[in-house]
């Protein structure tokens, strides 16, 4: 069973193993060395599976300009988001190109190391403009940029070991083990859905639609770094679990996570996010309204007219739109804009203000707008969050 290439036509792989890995460990205690935070470590073992294909480490500033500008690597391939890693002006006095940077975890344990062929210095305005499309430093992936060092190092990655404290190992799978799996299924065509939230009935009606044209569904959530105030990733996956075990067929669903951060970049990452789940082995990619994006920096459907900058052979998979789904009263069924002909005032919708209202006032939300086992596991997360507090 023939599944899709990998972004650029090769899954990467720069995870050492036996003596190539222990001659890294005893030449890294001589080696200068740098403490990844949490979004660094995530894109360091994300490079190191392939799920960053073609990418074999940090960007080179040639990569680097040629993304933030124009979306695509130095040699035209399609790449939408900068993955960098950065350094304050004191530790890259102390790097030297052309030599090895042991890259760690906390203070002990080794997680890699950079093989640095330049460091460049950056304008992070600049990025910050044409990557999130804001300088505002209250937008959460401008304000973590800004916190970055002065200078960006480029370079290939061998990965030692993986992070310490890994959550869900269960739901943990590199691409070439969806891949493996997709194949044992028989599955070709195989629909990716992306999510930082828990599933309610509008995500479950477009992940159904998109069942009906495809084998298999690779339910996806991102559980690396987010915002403080997203609902936190266990308690999202206790919500997965729920809707998943009542409704939907377990031959043709596969719950796995994303361990990447999260840049709330909105349109461009959602083609970022797109072509992550191609070299997970995904043909098709559930592209929502307001794709990653946050507070009001982006279009409803900007993440949607974002693709139509790309050929489609550029992207090689292929992009499933939705626009805002609801249960509409007058319909009997759950629908969306482009198949309900009624008012609004039939439509059942609820801000998320008013899901935590009634969640924090133990009620669940009307049976139209979330399916009673996930609404439970909302409330009792909060009835927890509440007990721990006072």
């Amino acid at each position: 069973m023939r599944l899709i290439r990998p972004h650029g036509g090769t899954l990467v792989n720069r995870e050492v193993t036996g003596i190539e890995r222990e001659s890294l460990i005893q030449a890294a205690a001589e080696m200068p060395k740098l403490q990844l935070n949490a979004r660094e470590i995530s894109d360091l073992e994300m490079i190191a599976t392939g799920a960053f294909s073609p990418l074999e480490g940090f960007l080179g500033e040639s990569d680097y300009r040629s993304v933030r500008a124009n979306m695509r690597l130095a040699n035209g391939i399609a790449w939408t988001i900068p993955v960098t890693l950065s350094v304050t002006n004191e530790q890259a006095e102390k790097l030297r190109e052309g030599a090895d940077v042991a890259l760690y975890q906390g203070a002990n344990h080794l997680l890699g190391v950079l093989h640095l062929t330049e460091k460049y210095r950056y304008d992070k305005q600049r990025e910050a403009e044409l990557v999130y499309r804001t300088t505002d430093e209250a937008h959460p992936g401008v304000q973590a940029l800004y916190s970055q060092g002065e200078w960006l190092l480029g370079g290939r990655i061998s990965l030692i070991n993986r992070q310490l404290d890994v959550t869900f190992p269960v739901y943990r799978r590199d691409p070439a083990e969806t891949r493996s799996l997709f194949r044992q299924r028989g599955w070709r065509r195989v629909v990716a859905f992306q999510t930082r939230n828990p599933v309610h009935r509008a995500h479950e009606y477009i992940q159904k639609c998109a069942l009906e044209i495809t084998d298999g569904l690779l339910l996806h959530p991102l559980v690396g770094e987010t915002k403080s105030d997203d609902i936190p990733a266990d308690v999202r996956i206790q919500s997965y679990e729920a809707i998943l075990e009542g409704y939907y067929p377990k031959t043709r669903t596969i719950l796995s996570v994303l361990p990447a951060a999260m840049r709330y970049a909105g349109p461009r990452e959602a083609v970022f996010h797109a072509l992550i789940r191609k070299n997970y082995g995904c043909s098709h990619f559930i592209v929502g309204r307001d794709h990653a994006g946050v507070g009001n920096y982006y279009g409803t459907y900007d993440a949607h007219y974002i693709f139509d900058e790309f050929e489609p052979e550029e992207l090689g998979l292929t992009p499933l739109f939705f626009d805002h789904t609801f249960y509409c009263r007058a319909c009997g069924a759950m629908a969306s804009t482009k198949t309900c002909p009624h008012l609004s005032s039939e439509h059942v919708t609820l801000s998320g203000t008013r899901v935590r209202e009634l969640l924090n006032a133990g009620e669940l939300p009307p049976i139209e707008f979330s399916r009673p086992e996930v609404a439970a596991v909302l409330i009792a997360a909060q009835r927890a969050k509440t007990t721990s507090a006072t």
